[in-house]
């Protein structure tokens, strides 16, 4: 459909022939990045609007639809943050961006003379992908003593009581940031937002006449999370691997590396990750995958084989259980294997990015074990010390590894971790979209295992605090509150707040749990926590 006496340069829009999950043909709408000439003929490189930067490829003109072509409108340099000009023309969407922002602006600014609070341009580059706040419209929360003297009825017994379907208390819009779409969950609309998350909340649960479906009573403490304003605090965006938007161009957009040979995988990598220049004309990237150095071809590899002594990650052994192991590394101490693992790491993370700065970090790498070595499948690293914290700073499976149970064991070591040093931990923001539902079904199925293995004693029904589950799981209190939030087990019932166990909720854990056959077990794990806070140096 190419017509070549159209010239199609950077920054051009049109709809571009590619293959669906189903494998059929679909024409949607994507940006060129970038020209290159080979001999014969021109390849363009493009990002699907509203798609993951992971799908972004090399196409040839016979996959543009030139009937729809959109050229970007030309317009004066603007100067960045650093006093430099833009790296890249503006295309169409841009602009009807910023005449939307115009508008609602505009159509929200109050009346009778007022002014809202402008925010700190910090937070213009936040992704709300992973905060998750109240989506459940419900009264003022009652008072402590209030509470107290609510009565407790089966829920699901009332007929005039309906429970709002999730797509109502959910209404999930997605926010575009730097060429990714993420998705956010705004907070209730003028209503302050109160916390389940007070430390005198109690959870009542009792069996309804149906055994498999139970009611959870809950009551509210004083304290809340949120802002005086209402509106939810945004992920922190300075934290320690983080990946500064503010330098994003063309070069960082495109993906550099076509292949990466790692032990018996190769790997198509989704992102541009800061391999020597040199190395991303090459067809493939070898690394090797014990000490995971990167060669520039077979024979180099074969070469460094024979001196490199490695069969296992550097660092202690911490965990072993079948053919599944934990390595612990000090980012100090290791320091080149360190930049490697998040050299590599870079190619399947876009929102996060380390690559030199490795001391105050450990990385936990997870391997498997057969006749030749330890094989690497994902790690995680974390700040030796975080101040907020943090229990996990990065978190990747690797591809040929992913659906398989690895990505929620990784998760799970680190809460194992948290237990052992006797703290809670949460993961830092923002996640990827996949760590994302890897967390949210990991914190899901943790918490509906312990409310539903709940048992009464004397004949009376159990009680258990949010600060309770918060304290046996090592889940942050308010990734326990947003859980049950995002699950909409949340209600409000006759002057109390509830939590309503379906029997769909209930069957789909059974199911979801018998599919998880990867578990930690803590007898396996040999961990002495450090206190980094009273060491002279890392």
């Amino acid at each position: 459909m190419a017509d070549s006496s159209v010239e199609i340069v950077e920054g051009c829009r049109l709809p571009v022939l590619r293959k669906n999950q189903e494998n059929e043909d679909e024409w949607p709408l994507a940006e060129i990045l970038s020209v290159k000439d080979i001999p014969g003929r021109k390849l363009y490189y493009v990002h699907y609007i509203d798609f993951n930067k992971r799908l972004d490829e090399w196409v040839t003109p016979d996959r543009l639809d030139l009937k729809k072509l959109q050229f970007p409108k030309k317009e004066a340099k603007t100067p960045t943050k650093n006093g430099l000009p833009g790296s890249r023309p503006s295309s169409p969407e841009r602009d009807v961006r910023k005449s939307l922002d115009l508008n609602v602006q505009s159509a929200s600014a109050p009346s009778r003379g007022k002014t809202l609070p402008t925010p700190k341009r910090k937070a213009e580059s936040v992704s709300l992908a992973t905060q998750v706040t109240a989506a459940t419209p419900v009264p003022s929360l009652p008072s402590s003593a209030e509470a107290s003297q609510a009565s407790v009825y089966p829920a699901m017994r009332d007929p005039s009581f309906s429970i709002k379907s999730r797509e109502e208390h959910e209404q999930l819009t997605s926010l575009t940031t730097n060429g990714t779409t993420r998705r956010l969950i705004p907070s209730q609309p003028g209503r302050k937002r109160k916390n389940c998350g007070g430390t005198d909340e109690i959870v009542k649960v009792f069996q309804n006449n149906n055994p498999r479906c139970s009611t959870v009573f809950l009551l509210p403490g004083e304290d809340s999370q949120d802002s005086s304003d209402g509106i939810p605090s945004a992920p922190r965006m300075t934290g320690s691997l983080v990946s500064d938007r503010s330098h994003d161009d063309i070069v960082t957009r495109m993906k550099n590396i076509d292949c990466i040979e790692l032990g018996r995988h190769r790997l198509k990598p989704w992102y541009f990750s800061p391999y020597p220049q040199e190395l991303t004309t090459l067809p493939i990237l070898y690394l090797c995958e014990f000490c995971l150095k990167y060669l520039k071809s077979l024979k180099c590899l074969q070469r460094h084989l024979t001196k490199c002594n490695l069969r296992h990650p550097p660092g202690n052994e911490i965990y072993r259980k079948g053919t599944i192991s934990f390595f612990e590394i000090d980012g100090r101490k290791n320091k080149t294997y360190s930049q490697n693992l998040c050299l590599l790491a870079k190619c399947f993370l876009d929102h996060k990015t380390l690559y030199y700065d490795t001391d105050p970090f450990l990385f936990y790498v997870m391997t498997e074990y057969d006749s030749k070595g330890f094989h690497i499948v994902g790690y995680f690293s974390k700040e030796k010390e975080s101040t907020e914290d943090y229990n996990v700073a990065c978190i990747l499976t690797l591809p040929p590894y992913q659906r398989r149970g690895y990505g929620k064991l990784l998760i799970e070591f680190s809460y194992e971790l948290s237990k052992v040093e006797g703290k809670t931990g949460t993961p830092e923001k923002p996640l990827s979209d996949l760590g994302l539902l890897s967390y949210r079904s990991y914190w899901s199925q943790t918490i509906l295992e312990i409310l539903m293995n709940l048992k009464s004693e004397n004949g009376e029904r159990p009680q258990i605090t949010i600060n309770e589950i918060s304290e046996i799981t090592s889940v942050k209190k308010e990734d326990v509150i947003s859980t049950l939030q995002y699950l909409n087990l949340i209600n409000y019932y006759k002057g109390q707040y509830i939590l309503t166990l379906s029997e769909d909720i209930v069957e789909g854990h059974e199911r979801a749990m018998q599919k998880r056959h990867l578990r930690i077990d803590p007898k396996c794990l040999h961990f002495t926590p450090k206190d980094w806070s009273k060491r002279g140096k890392w």
